[in-house]
């Protein structure tokens, strides 16, 4: 059976504390489990982190979590707490209610909803 889509991974030093964090606070769940690696879906979206040396933790990229409406990202602003960088706001150039946050290993998490409609 195929899974049409694609995982983005990243090395962490710190797996069992960055998927712990993925998954009590942001509502991840695990959807694979492999030998040194984490695959964590939220929705359609996967991620995965695998375990790396001290040093090795890749913190480049946004990981962005799409919600229905803006009560759902001021629930995760909630849930975030100490770990948002800002308080939810309009960014009136994406046309998009958002905020970020540092997850555990310092990476950015990007909290969001469309203020328009989307494609199909």
């Amino acid at each position: 059976m195929s899974h049409p889509g694609g995982l983005v991974f990243f090395r962490t030093a710190n797996r069992d504390r960055v998927v712990d964090w993925y998954r009590e606070v942001v509502g991840a769940s695990v959807w694979l489990e492999q030998p040194g690696c984490t695959i964590l879906a939220h929705g359609d979206f996967r991620f995965g982190f695998c375990d790396a040396d001290p040093g090795d933790t890749e913190t480049e990229g946004i990981l962005t979590f799409v919600y229905g409406d803006r009560a759902g990202v001021d629930r995760l602003h909630e849930r975030v707490g100490d770990a948002a960088r800002e308080e939810p706001h309009v960014n009136e150039q994406y046309d998009i209610y958002q905020f970020f946050a540092d997850d555990p290993d310092g990476r950015t998490a990007e909290f969001q909803t469309f203020l328009h409609e989307l494609p199909e």
